[in-house]
């Protein structure tokens, strides 16, 4: 018999019910990333560089120690990484002129425009899933994203700038 509770709160999520949600997101992630990977495969990149292009794109004068609480890697495994993407011209580290200890990390104009051709591919896929739903289901998936990250994280998420055109 179909446990009728489960599927309007979610109190009363069974086993398969999370399963799915676990299967879902591993699908999800697998398709997310193909076409990323693909063009940093041409680049000799993975995906711990996008990770560290997305962010410093997303958040220009990113200091390492930034970062570092960002990714949740370690600084050894973050240098390796840094190191290829400033060596390729892809980021632009400079001391910060007010504690010259702290390096400031910067997309360069190659940078940018590779965080450019990643991130079009992903929001791409993004645009046509949410028209394919409604506004409330685009929120509850926000959410239920949002719930997933651990609470200390959640304030780093960029809160949504509200333009007046389209959705979400």
């Amino acid at each position: 018999m179909t446990d009728l509770k489960s599927s309007s709160n979610p109190l009363f999520l069974r086993e398969e019910d999370l399963r799915q949600g676990i299967e879902l997101l591993f699908y999800a992630y697998r398709d997310f990333t193909a076409e990323p990977d693909a063009i940093l495969t041409k680049w000799g990149l993975g995906r711990a560089h996008h990770r560290v292009i997305y962010f410093v794109g997303r958040n220009p004068n990113i200091t390492v120690t930034e970062l570092l609480a960002i990714l949740k890697i370690t600084k050894q495994s973050l240098s390796r990484v840094l190191g290829t993407l400033i060596e390729d011209e892809f980021i632009n580290q400079r001391a910060d002129p007010s504690d010259r200890r702290r390096k400031l990390l910067t997309l360069t104009e190659k940078g940018r425009e590779l965080e450019r051709e990643l991130t079009t591919t992903q929001m791409a896929r993004f645009a046509r899933a949410y028209r394919e739903t409604d506004a409330e289901a685009v929120e509850g998936f926000r959410r239920v994203l949002s719930g997933i990250i651990n609470p200390e994280d959640r304030a780093r998420v960029r809160p949504r700038q509200r333009t007046g055109s389209g959705r979400g």
